[in-house]
């Protein structure tokens, strides 16, 4: 049985920015988040891939300790995703979506899975999130994500979910759609009054925003001084937050703080190459050594006034 449980999205992404362009690379919200929790929790996947996507890209899934259970191999093309980022590399400009086995996709939690303690809910469709807690028995932990898509069409669905989980990462933009308020601090108190404790608002390049009960941490981003592409930044933060909690055994101010940092720090390696290429070559000792880095650029002598 994994630590904890990823259902979300396998894909192939195409992208663009003004360092280089790839095509049909390793991507997805379930990979990213899977790739960056594996260094602190055991991770397993529930998702869905076409029959042309790459032999290679699921065995280095594995090699790296991620359980594959629940992948499902259908007959079909992958889901792709293409997009570009110009000069503001916060802004993804999506130039095809086509959604092939993933329009079908039904999640099934297979039986080892079912009693994972941990459980996040990727951007997928509301009624698909709610499918795959109705499937599981109880968990400690819930997150999830979502994406305007859902907030725009499915706002009541969503709302219900949410009022089901303990953690909700969600980005600036979403945040303020959802709760329909320029104030991300009114936004995530919207937010919390659904039921989550936990809200994780995602700055981009500017760091995040933790809102825990009446306790508010602001975290700056790593400064990074090459950028590449930003794509899975968000899911890769996700999977370090969880993966950290779960190492961690206990949810407290402190330890939420700490996984914000370790989560922007993870995620600061992902913008570093494309796709998931850094993630895949990130180690525990790289991520220690930034986390100490981090510290010191923010820290400050108290003795001001």
């Amino acid at each position: 049985m994994p630590d904890v449980v990823v259902v979300g999205s396998i894909a192939l992404d195409s992208l663009q920015t003004p360092f280089g362009r790839v095509d049909e690379v390793a991507g997805g919200s379930a990979t990213y988040f899977s790739l960056a929790a594996r260094h602190f929790a055991s991770v397993g996947i529930v998702g869905v891939a076409g029959e042309d996507f790459p032999r290679a890209h699921l065995d280095g899934l594995v090699e790296r300790g991620i359980d594959i259970t629940g992948l499902e191999v259908r007959s079909g093309a992958t889901f792709r995703w293409a997009g570009r980022y110009e000069n503001d590399l916060n802004v993804a400009h999506t130039l095809d979506t086509q959604l092939n086995v993933f329009a079908a996709f039904r999640p099934r939690i297979p039986e080892s899975y079912r009693t994972s303690h941990n459980l996040f809910l990727g951007n997928i469709a509301p009624s698909l999130q709610r499918e795959v807690l109705d499937q599981v028995e109880r968990p400690a932990f819930t997150a999830m994500d979502t994406m305007n898509f859902w907030i725009q069409g499915n706002h009541t669905e969503l709302s219900s979910v949410m009022r089901r989980v303990d953690a909700v990462l969600i980005n600036e933009a979403e945040a303020r759609q959802f709760a329909g308020s320029h104030n991300i601090a009114h936004a995530a108190r919207y937010i919390q009054d659904l039921g989550p404790r936990i809200v994780v608002v995602k700055k981009g390049e500017y760091g995040s925003v933790l809102f825990h009960r009446d306790e508010h941490f602001v975290a700056p981003a790593f400064p990074l001084e090459d950028v590449r592409d930003p794509t899975g930044a968000g899911d890769s933060y996700a999977g370090a937050f969880v993966g950290y909690l779960v190492r961690a055994r206990r949810i407290d101010d402190v330890t939420l703080r700490q996984a914000v940092v370790v989560a922007g720090v993870v995620a600061s390696y992902t913008c570093e190459e494309f796709g998931v290429g850094r993630l895949t070559t990130l180690t525990r000792d790289e991520i220690a050594n930034r986390v100490r880095l981090f510290r010191k650029y923010t820290e400050f002598d108290e003795e001001m006034f």
